[in-house]
């Protein structure tokens, strides 16, 4: 339902763009937004953007990240710059679907792995 990709290696200071596409029998979507887990820790939230652009960040990633999405494409990206090593992670998108048949849920993406060599 779900597909991320555009992760990768990259050393501090550089950018990545992750994309996250959602296919199916799809209604509507609401929120989407992006999540990170590093080894060891507990997933917490990156950024998020509501279905009329609203957008909410970490404190962690403000100033560096972006998240934006494409409506029409169900897609939802996240622009990272100036990549830090503490933002090696996986990283989930999360998206609150409502399905053509059935009633609205949160989606995960399968995660994509963000590397980043310092």
């Amino acid at each position: 339902q779900l597909q991320a990709s555009g992760g990768g290696l990259v050393q501090a200071g550089g950018s990545l763009r992750l994309s996250c596409a959602a296919s199916g029998s799809i209604l509507s979507i609401n929120g989407m937004g992006w999540y990170r887990q590093a080894p060891g820790k507990q997933r917490e939230l990156a950024a998020t953007i509501t279905s009329g652009g609203s957008t909410n960040y970490a404190d962690s990633v403000k100033g560096r990240f972006t998240i934006s999405r494409d409506n029409a494409k169900n897609t939802v990206y996240l622009q990272m710059d100036g990549l830090k090593a503490e933002d090696t992670a996986v990283y989930y998108c999360n998206a609150n679907i409502l399905p053509v048949s059935g009633s609205t849920r949160y989606y995960w993406g399968q995660g994509t792995q963000v590397t980043v060599s310092s």
